[in-house]
């Protein structure tokens, strides 16, 4: 949905970019060519918001067809300055390339995408181990490769794609741009969310992996989770993969009498004794075998036991866990939800934004509310709508046909991959008003009685003491929220009320005219990103900070975005 969007806006920037290059034009023509541009993006988003959806992919297609597409991918170490056309035409001769692109990160990295498995065969084949002095070389022939340029380099103009998000004061000022808030919202997500070529390297990195764990296990396959495939992805975030054994593990028995074979296998005393001797072993061989990968840490007693290390050529922090089924539906019912109506995405970037910027999430473990705790809550959040804007899980459950059926561990994980079966009650809410009312609302919840709970759609009574309690979707007696405590929870609460306190005064919801400024002053959204909404809130510092009478509080705002001119946020 998000790809649509971008299509029908192509004629609008060329609007803006005349208005952009023509200065010295009539006034009044500007002002004329200004409000069509505008009223054209207004239309252009409400069509996009509120159209039915489409005909979608299913969950598991896309993952093949993208696994597919990375096992004839190279990753392809290059010189600083390079030239793009002789690289191609050198690649080349070993097969057709289907496509490309071109990144840094600790340096110049390519991915290069063969029409077949075969071309990877004969590139490789023309590689050479290289011979280094005072040390050794581990003949491991991986698709992480070195080009090595000798002779004229030639013209060096390359387009490298980003790789990680733009700072919160650029987005601030690309935000205080926009003509609404709901405008607002969707650069926020343009400007955060996956790219095709980021989605793909994640996947080629899967891939090199995989090449390793094959060793062992030929059937295995190593999966992304998670951010990186469930729609809600920012750039810049970790790889979760997990080593799926089912393929190696799935017992064809013949029936009736008859003679057969079975493996002779090693035993472990439980799935878990086995599943830490696969990972320290794999873990071992990615720290020795594999390069690019440092810092490698084989963290085995966790409650899911893991392998984390950094991919250097991709940029990556990445995590190995093994089997961890139950985190893959989690990830598709995801991707579900953010398919089914194209509010659900730019909701959940907006809050996890703002709440990333006021320190409510964090990349470290601790007490903070996590990433997928805040998407449940914002998807709960939808489900109370009159009328509701997402299903329950129990409604896409009772939706779903029989090879849909899935029971891992005796929890029932079943959910609709025909997206085309579910059909929604017609919400046409803005996003502005989602938004406010994602504030108000759980700026009010009674979270000290009621508990989180999208299967059913409904509050109900927290089963066990917890300051936050969001039950699991499909392990329902799990607490995904179990480690947040109190404190973070009012912090949560207090900035909910201040945000929807913020978004009722008509100074942070006007977009100043100052044409002749270089800067607009922060409005909407992004006034809500600068830190002095935490300091109104009084949830900057351990202590609770008294709360300001309204007057000054709308005053040190005011402050806030006249001293926002010289510089956003």
């Amino acid at each position: 949905m998000a790809s649509c969007f971008s299509v029908c806006r192509l004629p609008m920037r060329g609007a803006d970019r005349l208005l952009k290059w023509c200065p010295n034009s009539d006034l009044q023509a500007q002002r004329r060519l200004a409000r069509t541009t505008f009223a054209t993006k207004a239309q252009a988003i409400n069509k996009t918001l509120h159209a039915a959806p489409t005909s979608v992919e299913s969950f598991s297609s896309i993952q093949d067809e993208r696994r597919e597409r990375a096992e004839r991918s190279v990753l392809i170490s290059c010189p600083p300055k390079i030239n793009e056309r002789k690289i191609l035409d050198y690649l080349s001769k070993h097969g057709d390339i289907r496509n490309y692109f071109f990144y840094q990160t600790y340096g110049m990295y390519a991915v290069v995408e063969f029409s077949s498995k075969e071309s990877i065969a004969a590139l490789k084949g023309s590689c050479t181990i290289p011979s280094v002095q005072h040390e050794a070389s581990v003949p491991f022939k991986s698709r992480l490769l070195s080009l090595k340029w000798t002779g004229s380099i030639g013209p060096t103009t390359v387009k490298c794609h980003e790789q990680l998000p733009i700072s919160i004061n650029e987005l601030i000022q690309q935000l205080s741009e926009q003509e609404s808030i709901d405008q607002q919202m969707q650069c926020l997500t343009e400007a955060y969310q996956l790219t095709e070529e980021n989605i793909s390297l994640r996947f080629l990195v899967c891939s090199l992996l995989r090449d390793i764990a094959a060793a062992y296990f030929p059937e295995s396959i190593i999966r992304p989770f998670g951010s990186t495939v469930n729609s809600f992805g920012k750039l810049g975030c970790d790889l979760d993969m997990f080593l799926d054994l089912d393929g190696v593990s799935v017992q064809n028995q013949r029936k009736g009498s008859g003679l057969s074979l079975e493996y002779q296998v090693k035993r472990g005393a439980s799935e878990r004794n086995v599943t830490q001797s696969i990972l320290s072993v794999i873990g071992e061989c990615v720290d020795q075998f594999s390069p690019g990968c440092v810092g490698v840490q084989k963290i085995l007693n966790a409650r899911v036991p893991l392998v984390r290390f950094s991919h250097q050529p991709s940029g990556f922090q990445c995590d190995l866990t093994a089997n961890n089924r139950v985190a893959m539906k989690s990830t598709e019912l995801l991707y579900v939800y953010g398919s089914l109506d194209a509010r659900v995405r730019y909701l959940v970037f907006t809050v996890r934004c703002w709440a990333r910027v006021h320190g409510i999430t964090s990349g470290i473990p601790g007490a903070w509310i996590t990433n997928f705790s805040l998407t449940v809550l914002v998807l709960f959040f939808l489900q109370q709508r009159t009328p509701a804007v997402l299903p329950t899980l129990d409604q896409l459950r009772d939706l779903a046909g029989p090879s849909d059926k899935c029971v891992i561990e005796e929890n029932d994980c079943t959910i609709v991959s025909d997206l085309s079966k579910i059909k929604l009650q017609g919400n046409t809410d803005t996003l502005e008003k989602l938004l406010q009312e994602f504030f108000e609302f759980y700026g009010s919840f009674a979270f000290n009685r009621s508990s989180i709970n999208i299967r059913k759609g409904r509050e109900q009574n927290k089963p066990e003491a917890a300051a936050l309690y969001i039950q699991n979707p499909f392990e329902t007696s799990l607490n995904v929220s179990k480690n947040v405590n109190a404190t973070q929870l009012e912090r949560f609460v207090a900035l909910c009320r201040e945000s929807a306190w913020l978004l009722q005064q008509g100074e942070v919801l006007k977009r100043s005219a100052t044409p002749s400024a270089d800067q607009i002053p922060p409005w909407g959204l992004a006034a809500l990103l600068l830190p002095s909404v935490a300091e109104s809130a009084g949830v900057k510092g351990r202590r609770k900070k008294k709360r300001e009478p309204a007057s000054e509080r709308i005053k040190t705002l005011l402050q806030s975005l006249k001293s926002s001119r010289g510089g956003a946020g």
